[in-house]
């Protein structure tokens, strides 16, 4: 199995950081639960893991949990459901959560039309839940995110009573290969589950580490196979999959269908998507680096925005459309 250069260091970076934390306070997941919630239960990681997820799809409409001696940081976080724009381009992802866009895979030669807001919607993550039921493509969705960041972050509990291992599929170009997304709609879900994690109180240095690492396997277009669920094996991972994705070390482009644009399957909730008329200055297909910001927030500050251009909330990214 040929793996790229970008793979490869990718996952020495991701095992030397958390090999490094692990040296004194576990992974960090380990290390988070613990300072955050106290005992490092599979309960806590699971519960740690739905606020980062949960904050960064609705954003401040998730109130922090209120714990003695801990203080959060004052940060910004519209969401990824909300309209946002990066280098002038205006982004929208919500037709892909609520049915607007003919984009899941589930199973045939062209994506289908899901609605994953169909369980109570932003109402039960306002609460640190994943949906009202369980039974819904909402809840399938939110808890594979908590469980798959569960997985990346290397949580020590994840597969004991309480938090459940990642049960969705091993590849992520798969899952999204009928969505055809592209740096921006990429770079403004990386900025907001960057301040997810900000909000949170992660440090912009353990959230670099690991999300530069994770950066070369999901944030780019035809990257070789790779390994990230050790149990899975590995699998084709890009994410970004659009022609102005920046092409992955030693590419495998011949093994990656051609992207193609998802339909639309209601014109009302698809409203908007696809109207990108870009005024950037900047490509990531031209060596530039997208910056993105959101059209609810005025400023993010300098921390922030470093987090984000480090490609530092790739960690999180990387489950960001997860089935």
């Amino acid at each position: 199995m040929k793996f790229s250069t970008a793979a490869v260091v990718a996952a020495a970076s991701i095992a030397s950081a958390q090999n490094s934390t692990s040296n004194s306070t576990g992974s960090l997941c380990d290390k988070y639960t613990a300072a955050l919630l106290g005992n490092n239960t599979a309960d806590n990681q699971y519960t740690l893991l739905k606020y980062l997820v949960n904050t960064a799809v609705i954003g401040d409409a998730l109130a922090k949990p209120n714990i003695s001696g801990v203080s959060f940081p004052n940060v910004k976080v519209a969401g990824i459901l909300a309209n946002g724009t990066v280098n002038g381009t205006q982004v929208n992802l919500l037709p892909y959560f609520n049915g607007g866009l003919a984009s899941s895979n589930r199973g045939g030669s062209s994506g289908v039309a899901v609605n994953f807001l169909d369980d109570g919607g932003a109402t039960p993550l306002t609460m640190n839940m994943p949906a009202n039921g369980t039974s819904s493509n909402q809840y399938r969705l939110l808890t594979h995110l908590y469980q798959y960041f569960g997985g990346l972050l290397q949580c020590s509990q994840q597969g004991q009573m309480g938090f459940s291992s990642y049960q969705g599929s091993g590849s992520q170009y798969n899952v999204h290969k009928f969505m055809n997304l592209d740096v921006y709609q990429n770079t403004y879900f990386i900025q907001q589950v960057a301040l997810s994690a900000e909000s949170f109180g992660v440090s912009s240095s353990d959230i670099a580490t690991v999300g530069k690492a994770l950066n070369s396997l999901f944030n780019v277009r035809c990257a070789a196979n790779a390994t990230v669920i050790p149990s899975q094996g590995p699998a084709q991972q890009s994410i970004c999959i659009a022609s102005d994705c920046p092409l992955a070390m030693n590419n495998t482009c011949s093994a990656y269908q051609a992207s193609v644009e998802p339909g639309v399957s209601n014109s009302t909730l698809a409203m908007g998507e696809g109207n990108k008329t870009s005024t950037a200055t900047q490509s990531a297909a031209n060596g530039g680096t997208p910056t993105a910001s959101s059209t609810s927030e005025t400023s993010t500050g300098a921390a922030a925005q470093n987090v984000m251009l480090g490609g530092a909330a790739a960690a999180f990214a990387a489950a960001a459309y997860f089935l």
